[in-house]
This record gives C-alpha cells, sequence and structure tokens, in this order.
C-alpha cells in the first residue's frame, strides 16, 4: 500500500491554519512546483499532484473535519463501521445524491449550476514583469486543450444520420458514484466519457468521444494593478466536451516577477535611494525613478539618517479597475565612503578634529547616546 503524506505537511502548514494561510500556502507551493516551471522533472510533478489533493480536501470545511477526524481513511476503505455510514437511509431522492451534487457538484470539471455539463476546465501560468502589472499587457500563451472534433464536428459519429443513443452504464448523467469510505466519490462515467450518450459507429478520428487534442495560441488581456498569484477566467475557452456539451472555462494563474529597484504592497511601492553622508549632513534633491517610467524630485534635509523614509502621494501601483494609485515611499540609505582621495581624507580629519573641539566644549551635539559611548570608551 502507498504510504501518502500527511496533507498539512504537503503544505507546510499547521493543523490549526486558516483558510487564509491555506491558500497561501497553496499558491506558494503551486507556483514552486507547476510542470511548466519544472519541465521534464518527475518528482516536481509529483509533488504538484499531492499539493493539488491536500488543498482540495482542506479548503472544504467538511472533508477537512472528516480528515481531521479519519486521515486518509475518511476517503478511502478500511473505516470498519463507518464505511457503510451513508447508506440506504439518504439513497433515496433528495438524499445523499442531492447533498453531494451541493458539495462537490463541480469536482473534476463535471457539474456547473443547474445540472449543466460541461467540458474541463484548463489552467495556465504566466509570467509577468512589475512593469507589466503597473501597466497591464496583453499576452499570447499556449494552450494545451481539446476541441470539437474536425472529422465528426463534435458529433462523434462517423455516420451523423445514425445519431445517438443515451449511455446505459450512467443512463445519460454522464456521471458514476462509488462508495469510499467515508463519501461517496462520482467520477465521469468510463462508457461516454461524461458526455451521456453513445454512438454507434464512432468516428474513427477521435473514437467517438467527438473531441481532440489541440494546442491552441490565445492573447490574454491582463489588466493593470493585478497582483501576484491573480486567477483570471476566460468563460468558455476550456475543454471541449463532445456533443451536447458546453466547453469549460480556462483559468490563468498571474505570476508577477520581482523587480530589482521597485518592492511592492499592494498599492504602494518602496525604493531605497543611496545618499552621500555629505548629503545626508547638509541636505540636497534627488531625482528617483518611479514605476511608471518618469522621475521625480525629492527634496532631503539637513541631518537625514539612514532608515528615514519619505512619502510620494499618488506615485505607487496602479488599483485594479480603478484609476487610483497608491503611494511611493523613499527609503534613505547613507553610504559611507571607502576610496577617499588624499584632499577628502584631510577634509574629513578636519572636520573630525572640529567635532572632537564641539565636544570638549560641551555643544549641543556633544549630548546624547553617542556622547556617553565616547565618554566611555575616552575613560571619562
Amino acid at each position: 500500500m502507498a504510504i501518502k503524506i500527511d496533507y498539512y505537511e504537503s503544505l507546510e502548514v499547521s493543523r490549526t491554519a486558516s483558510p487564509d494561510e491555506l491558500k497561501k500556502a497553496f499558491r506558494k507551493q503551486a507556483m514552486r512546483y507547476h510542470p511548466d516551471r519544472n519541465p521534464g522533472d518527475d518528482a516536481a510533478e509529483q509533488k504538484f499532484k499531492e499539493i493539488n489533493e491536500a488543498y482540495d480536501v482542506l479548503k472544504d470545511s467538511q472533508k477537512r473535519a472528516a480528515y481531521d477526524q479519519y486521515g486518509h481513511d475518511a476517503f478511502e476503505g478500511g473505516m470498519g463501521g463507518m464505511g457503510g455510514g451513508f447508506g440506504g437511509g439518504f439513497a433515496g431522492a433528495g438524499g445523499l445524491g442531492d447533498i453531494f451534487d451541493q458539495m462537490f457538484g463541480d469536482m473534476m470539471g463535471g457539474r456547473r449550476g443547474g445540472g449543466r455539463r460541461t467540458g474541463a476546465d484548463v489552467q495556465v501560468q504566466v509570467e509577468i514583469t512589475l512593469m507589466e502589472a503597473f501597466t497591464g499587457v496583453k499576452k499570447d500563451v499556449e494552450v494545451h486543450t481539446r476541441v470539437a472534433c474536425e472529422s465528426c464536428h463534435g458529433s462523434g459519429s462517423a455516420d451523423p444520420k445514425a445519431g445517438s443513443t443515451t449511455c446505459p452504464t450512467c443512463h445519460g448523467a454522464g456521471k458514476v458514484r462509488a462508495q469510499q469510505g467515508f463519501f461517496l466519490v462520482e467520477r465521469p462515467c468510463p462508457t461516454c466519457h461524461g458526455s451521456g450518450r453513445t454512438v454507434a459507429n464512432p468516428c474513427k478520428a477521435c473514437h467517438g468521444t467527438g473531441t481532440q487534442a489541440k494546442t491552441e495560441t490565445l492573447s490574454i488581456d491582463i489588466p493593470a494593478g493585478v497582483e501576484d498569484g491573480t486567477r483570471i477566467r476566460m468563460a468558455g475557452k476550456g475543454e471541449a466536451g463532445g456533443e451536447g456539451v458546453q466547453p469549460g472555462d480556462l483559468y490563468v494563474h498571474i505570476s508577477v516577477l520581482s523587480h530589482d529597484i521597485f518592492q511592492r504592497d499592494g498599492a504602494n511601492i518602496y525604493c531605497r535611494v543611496p545618499l552621500r553622508m555629505t548629503q545626508a549632513a547638509l541636505g540636497t534633491e534627488v531625482e528617483v525613478p518611479v514605476v511608471d517610467g518618469g522621475r521625480s524630485k525629492v527634496r532631503i534635509p539637513a541631518g537625514t539618517q539612514t532608515g528615514e523614509t519619505f512619502r510620494l502621494r499618488g506615485k505607487g501601483f496602479s488599483v485594479l479597475r480603478s484609476s487610483a494609485r497608491g503611494d511611493m515611499y523613499i527609503q534613505v540609505s547613507v553610504e559611507t565612503p571607502s576610496h577617499l582621495t588624499k584632499r577628502q581624507r584631510e577634509l574629513l580629519e578636519e572636520f573630525e578634529k572640529e567635532a572632537g573641539d564641539d565636544h570638549a566644549k560641551g555643544s549641543p551635539e556633544s549630548s546624547g547616546f553617542f556622547a556617553k559611548v565616547r565618554d566611555f570608551f575616552d575613560g571619562r
């Protein structure tokens, strides 16, 4: 028997993790192990499957409660008396079948609101730069999907006049159910592959499924202000489902790359600006780059210290679906010169001598914490 990893360990969260913590952990792990980022890496692909399985259970409060109490046995055999716990008492109309549809109706891309069957959803990941996230961008992405068969036009039959009949296995439902431990599991029908219909003379090109594998290039409009981890849904752009079945949806997961200068926090932008010690001491005016590609002037007052922050209102990031912008925060970092010319050294030595004289005279600058430190080392 294969050993299953604890779902909480898979997502690297505690057993008391909140839904938001679970979602954040899942996104982080999914980006790390996504097959598109690890082509040919079987271990990464297996890990990606594990975290998807873990999140699918833990994001649902009822599944999570069952898992916390019974572990993996809640979804497999081996629960002893619990195995038939959802037996005949719920089997009739309005019983477990209806409850199951409400709880897990869209599992495995099978059924949407109102009992509508659809093709499978498709997910792709797109990487964009911080600047593209600021301005918005249009990206062309390759999508591996299934489309209506060109030979039979999606009917699945080599002889369209022959038509199709109701699947004898699922009686047109497109799904079959099987008891697995604590839960009743619903799967696509193995006979009709979820269509609910069978054909007497299957199309040779698609073997009666009505669909064929195809790689398409789609243009994705990514709006300004998107954040890392944003998911964009494109209705009807997923896999075709065969005759009488509407296509699934395409979900585009956005990954925003880090920037060398700017750091983003929601609608605000942070930037570290280096200053010479003379600029910090005397005060100056500096030009700093702005995320929109321009430059802004910042007045630095005399005596500015490392770590002090200045705000530029309205110079931050775009706000999604709004014309507003956040703020930009400039953090000062005072640099100490490591290579001095002879003249620079003479001037600094002269400055240090005068500073020492001021200290001896008890000037205001000589008081405070650093003055006490100097007094300690001077032995006073």
